[in-house]
């Protein structure tokens, strides 16, 4: 696979969403069938790639990817452009790419589908390269601009391409107008700037190539109208060709690039040398003469050829060739860009004639003819130029709005394309205003705008435009509505009255006259009330034309007008129009009254007139009666002046309602208050006995009866039952109310009852019925008497109780309630004996007892509740036993546990002496105390095993002594009472701490006059062997105190800035877990004296040949003692002698040899009183050089300058070595700082 060519420049500056492609050439054929090749996509980052597999289904790769595609014969694939692009193939360097390229705007190419489709190759369908569905126009007819090969290719279709040639092909995106005329694309300068320059970088790339395929037009090719006249039926699926006319396999699909390179295919489909018979019949393919162009127009052209035909000098060699074994078929290629441009394939058909269509105007084309048969096709003829016409213009843009007032509209427009003449002017014409759909012509001349005057306000203006040049005039454009401002509307008509009431009147009006409905109008309307003396009130302000003015006053005129606004400003007002309000009804009349007495059939009743008339006099009365309480229907039983009426024919004992309203001119009142009237009744008649509903309870019974059959004249409103008992002939009320049935309770258990039933309405209560006899069932047990408790032991109680009365029904079971609380009693007993004993009590505990009876019909109330305590008892066991802690246990004062003690101390007078107890051999315990059982807890008894129990007061801490170290203790605690001992308590284990460590022995391993080196113990590796022991070491202060030096494991310490010839005190403690131990003897170390300080470098001055002076500095005393020094001298490389020693700070040195070099230096030497002397270091050394004979007299000197010019090289003072330190330690900061700002911070 040859290597990846990176993408021209023109695909990265004009971004194609579509991915380019880069594939070797196809390798040479071998038998008709080419290798396998991979074509790699590329897909940029932000785009996506689909692609159609084999079985049909799409799959999208989004980028950045490169996406290897199998190319069965290693062609490129149809590629599939959006609209406005077009792809173009590019052969450089043995590698193929197909570039997708923006058209030029001077030429927009044909967007109709073509009529005639050119046949495809006969071939199995390949895989199509497609790209994103959003980059498809619906739907997509796929052209091939490959030399020779359309529609999709076969696997056995190899395309051959001449090398560095430029071949385009363009996709038709949408269908043509009615007109047929390709849609307008607008581009700008500038892109069109950027098209020609990368269409000139092309041509410079592919100026190496042969054939001058470089030379190609600005403009891409229109799509031409291909058309045969032959009729064969092309299957058109989706925009691509399928199957041709000819089903062979081995015809050929694609023509030769160049005249030179001819490669023929046999039947088989072999790539290489073909039989005779084939050559013959290729060589008769290639004899075809150029075609010849007539009818050029503007958009078409006719084409004819003649068939190809052999020379008279060959025709008697082989006849069967001259004949061709199948009919020939041709196929016609146009190219836009050149004799030697690219091809474009129009029409393909066994006519001798096509008609060349959808061409664009004022263009050159070449056109060339190629014969086909079978599988074989012929070089392509000479091709023949020509030159299309020109004609009109295309339809222009409709102009659009640039601005307007009232009365003016200026309209702008763009040019459209020429189509090869120059366009001269423009007509624009337009509808004035009147929307018939007649146009006139407003405008005519080569301007792009123009200003319309006298227009009306507020209208709307239909424009069209078209273009002209020499060839005529184009369509006209689309037409444009556009609308000029408004003005101030004009006044309106006066309102119209639409209905009146008594406090409202609606107005309405109409639009002002004039004014287009596409203005908006708003309006307002203004009133003035007669009498009132404020003029007029505006009363709405709005866009609709109809109003309700409410809150008015009856019977009284109003005057209305009304004025009309918009953006421009307000219209004067309208003329003046009055209207009324109508008069208002009456009030409703006075509530209706009685008069006289109401009798069973009759009453009379009278009214007052109502206190407002509505302004209009009262005409008549109207008195209507309801029978019932309902009120839902009335009767007119009166309608007149009159203002009283006697109503009769009335049912006795019934209720009626009255009601009564007035009529004037003004309407009907409203209904007065309702009377109601009751007419006298009697009482009702007897009622039926009443009936047992039910089985009948213990203690009540549930009675229904129903309505006697005479109510009286007045429904029944109340029943009333009375009962006797079965030993008493007096009867009692039970029941009283409007109901139909009862229940009748506190009645006694199996007992037989008389019941007797009466009814009552308004006239009072009749008859009692007739007796009912009823015998209550049998109830449950009479509550029991207080049952009665025996306590026979702190935790044993019996409790006995009496049957109670068994009401019909024996007691079948008793049921004892305990609990230690009266609310929350459980039941612990249930059976028929009369006690039971209640076993588990706790001892001096309060305890509440009940019982209740049980039969058949029932569970009886339960008794009074009675109270049982308990005796006192023993203690209860101790809990929550635990041990002191070691704060606790050393800060316990056990002064309150011995009384004894504490009576000794105050009878001595001294104060008590804390007690310090020992972890290791005591043990310190705490408890809660249990529960006492009534008695209070007079003392604890503590069991220690094998030891005597140790008795204790009533307390809950103690402290046991004089254990033995590092054992355990079986432990339990028993609480003693005045009633005796209670129960130990559960065993548990304590254990006593070892005994604290011994402090070891403390020793000074090295001294010096200001420090002190102190050691103890055996050292890290024998104490890892025992417990974790630490030390704590002390040291005396002045004031006598000792202070902590370190506290730690180690077994070392250094004291630092002691004082000379100084006595410290020191002592040591050990400690570990089981505590501190006691601290050691006191040990003391003194510190020795210290030697003097070092003597700084001597200073030499040569006196004479022979002899010199040596100086130093001199020392102050230490602490009284004298210090004197010792100088010693070195010849040559001998040893160190002394030659002097004193306490003078300067020596003359005498008998120097003058060719020896002396070497000098000096240590001070501290006199102690009482121990010997002490030597300090000595001081640097100083050289005296020999003196050089050559010199003159005065080299004593010099040489004297020399040796102390080079002392301070030999030596710096302190001043100098901390300066020259401080120095260093600064250069190296800022070299420190300067690396991390740099490399770290940046």
């Amino acid at each position: 696979m040859a290597d990846h060519t990176p993408p021209l420049e023109s695909g990265q500056l004009l971004s194609p969403e579509l991915p380019l492609l880069a594939s070797p050439p196809p390798p040479a054929m071998v038998n008709g069938e080419g290798p396998q090749q991979v074509i790699l996509v590329q897909v940029n980052p932000g785009e996506a790639f689909t692609i159609r597999r084999e079985d049909g289904q799409f799959q999208c790769i989004t980028g950045p990817a490169q996406v290897p595609m199998m190319s069965p014969n290693g062609s490129v694939p149809p590629i599939y452009v959006p609209p406005g692009y077009v792809s173009q193939i590019i052969e450089e360097n043995g590698v193929r790419r197909v570039l997708v390229l923006p058209q030029q705007p001077e030429f927009h190419p044909g967007g109709h589908s073509p009529l005639h489709h050119p046949p495809p190759p006969p071939h199995a369908h390949l895989p199509a390269f497609i790209p994103h569905p959003a980059m498809m126009p619906p739907p997509p007819h796929l052209y091939t601009g490959m030399a020779g090969g359309v529609g999709d290719m076969g696997s056995q279709y190899i395309s051959q391409y001449h090398p560095a040639h430029i071949y385009s092909e363009q996709v038709s995106t949408e269908s043509h107008s009615q007109h047929g005329r390709p849609q307008f694309v607008h581009r700008d300068e500038r892109t069109s700037k950027t098209y020609e320059r990368l269409q000139k970088k092309l041509k410079e790339r592919q100026g190496g190539g042969g054939g001058g395929g470089g030379q190609m037009k600005d403009s891409p090719p229109p799509s031409p109208q291909k058309s045969r006249s032959s009729p064969p039926t092309l299957d058109i699926h989706n925009g691509v060709g399928g199957k041709g006319p000819e089903p062979e396999q081995g015809q050929p699909g694609n023509a030769m690039a160049g005249p030179d390179k001819q490669t023929g295919r046999g039947k088989n489909g072999e790539s290489g040398e073909l039989d005779e018979e084939a050559r013959a019949l290729q060589a008769l393919l290639s004899t075809i003469s150029k075609p010849v162009v007539s009818d050029i127009k503007a958009r078409g052209a006719a084409l004819s050829w003649t068939a190809p035909t052999r020379p008279e000098s060959e025709e008697g060699s082989s006849e069967e060739v001259t004949s061709p074994p199948e009919p020939l078929s041709y196929e016609v290629s146009v190219s836009y860009s050149g004799k030697d441009g690219k091809y474009k394939g129009t029409y393909s058909g066994e006519e001798l004639s096509a008609t060349l269509e959808d061409l664009r105007p004022a263009t050159d084309y070449h056109v060339r003819v190629q014969a086909m048969c079978n599988c074989l096709q012929g070089s392509p003829s000479e091709a023949v130029s020509f030159t299309t016409l020109s004609c009109e213009p295309d339809p222009p843009n409709p102009p659009r709005k640039a601005s307007g007032t009232k009365s003016t509209l200026v309209l702008q427009w763009k040019a459209p394309c020429d189509n090869g003449s120059k366009i001269q002017n423009y007509i624009l014409q337009w509808d004035e205003g009147k929307g018939t759909g007649v146009y006139e012509q407003c405008y005519y001349g080569p301007q792009k705008q123009y200003r319309v005057t006298k227009l009306s306000p507020a209208s709307r203006y239909s424009f069209r435009l078209a273009a002209k040049n020499d060839m005529g005039v184009s369509e006209f454009s689309e037409v444009v509505d556009l609308f000029t401002s408004c003005s101030v509307p004009s006044p309106p008509l006066p309102p119209e009255l639409v209905k009146a009431g008594v406090t409202w009147l609606c107005v309405q009006w109409q639009r002002p006259t004039g004014s287009p409905k596409e203005d908006d109008i708003y309006y307002i309307l203004e009133m003035e009330e007669e009498g009132s003396g404020y003029g007029f009130q505006p009363s709405y302000d709005g866009e609709e034309l109809s109003c309700t003015v409410r809150n008015l006053h009856r019977s009284t005129t109003y005057k209305f007008r009304v004025a009309a606004y918009n953006t421009e400003g307000k219209s004067n007002p309208s003329q003046v129009a009055e209207f009324t309000t109508s008069p208002d009804r009456p009030s409703c009349p006075c509530k209706p009254v009685i008069k006289g007495r109401v009798l069973p059939n009759s009453f009379k009743m009278a009214w007052e007139p109502p206190k407002d008339n509505g302004g209009a006099e009262v005409t008549k009365y109207v008195l209507e009666l309801s029978e019932g309480l309902s009120g839902l229907s009335w009767d007119l039983v009166y309608s007149g002046p009159a203002a009283e009426h006697v109503c009769e024919g009335l049912k006795p004992g019934c209720s009626y309602q009255t009601r009564v309203y007035c009529m004037s001119e003004g309407g009907q009142s409203p209904l007065s208050e309702t009377l109601q009237v009751q007419t006298p009744a009697v009482v009702p008649g007897p009622c039926q006995p009443p009936r047992l509903v039910g089985k009948p309870k213990a203690r009540e019974v549930q009675l229904r009866w129903g309505p006697p059959q005479v109510d009286g004249g007045s429904p029944v409103s109340c029943y009333s039952v009375e009962v006797c008992g079965p030993q008493s002939e007096e009867s009692r009320e039970v029941h009283q109310g409007p109901e139909l049935d009862c229940t009748v309770g506190s009645l006694l258990p199996g007992k037989t009852y008389s019941f007797r039933l009466k009814a009552a309405n308004k006239a009072g209560f009749g008859p009692l019925s007739e007796r009912c006899e009823v015998t209550t069932g049998p109830g449950a047990p009479e509550p029991c008497k207080a049952p009665s408790t025996t306590c026979k032991s702190p935790s044993c109680v019996v409790v006995s109780w009496e049957a109670p009365p068994c009401n019909g029904a024996a007691v079948s079971e008793f049921r004892l309630e305990w609990g230690a609380a009266e609310g929350s009693m459980q039941v612990c007993y249930s059976g028929p004996g009369l006690s039971h004993e209640m076993k588990g009590l706790l001892p001096a505990t309060n305890y509440f007892c009940r019982v209740q009876a049980v039969n058949v019909a029932g569970v009886g109330p339960f008794s009074e509740a009675v109270l049982c305590q308990t005796p006192c008892s023993v203690p209860a066991a101790v809990t929550n036993v635990h041990a002191l802690k070691e704060a606790e246990l050393r800060g316990y004062d056990a002064s309150a546990e011995a009384d004894e003690d504490e009576e000794e101390d105050d009878e001595s007078g001294s104060p008590p002496t804390p007690t310090l107890y020992s972890p290791s051999t005591c043990l310190g315990l705490c408890w809660e105390p249990p529960c006492d059982h009534g008695a209070e807890i007079t003392s604890y008894l503590i069991d220690l095993g094998e030891r005597q129990p140790i008795a204790v007061g009533p307390v809950t801490k103690h402290i046991i002594q004089h254990l033995q170290p590092d054992t355990s203790y079986r432990i339990r605690i028993q609480a003693l009472n005045s009633l005796g001992a209670g129960p130990f308590s559960h065993t548990f284990k304590m254990k006593t701490k070892p005994l604290p460590p011994q402090p070891p022995r403390l020793e000074c391993t090295a001294f010096s006059h200001q420090t002190l080196r102190l050691k103890w113990g055996d050292g890290p590796a024998k104490a890892a062997t025992s417990d974790a022991l630490q030390y704590q070491l002390q040291m005396e202060d002045k004031s006598g105190r000792f202070i902590s030096l370190c506290k730690g494991p180690c077994h070392t310490h250094k004291v630092q800035r002691l004082n000379e010839s100084t006595s410290y005190t020191f002592r040591i403690q050990a400690f570990n877990e089981a505590g501190e131990g006691p601290f050691s003897n006191v040990y003391t170390f003194t510190t020795p004296r210290s030697p003097p300080a070092p003597v700084k470098a001597p200073k030499l001055e040569r006196l004479e040949d022979h002899s010199c002076e040596v100086s130093w500095e001199a020392l102050p005393p230490m602490k009284g003692d004298p210090i004197i020094y010792t100088l010693q001298c070195m010849m040559g490389n001998s040893e160190f002698k002394q030659a002097y020693k004193g306490s003078a700070t300067s020596y003359h040195v005498h008998n120097l040899q003058s060719s020896s070099d002396y070497r000098f230096r000096v240590c001070a030497i501290r006199q102690c009183q009482d121990a010997p002397e002490l030597s300090g270091p000595y001081s640097p050394t100083v050289t005296l050089s020999p003196q050089r004979s050559e010199l003159p007299a005065g080299g004593t000197s010099g040489s004297g300058s020399r040796t102390e010019a080079s002392r301070p090289r030999r030596s710096l003072t302190d001043e100098q070595c901390a300066f020259l330190l401080l120095m260093v330690f600064a250069v190296i900061a800022i070299l420190i700082a300067f690396v991390i700002q740099y490399f770290v911070i940046k």
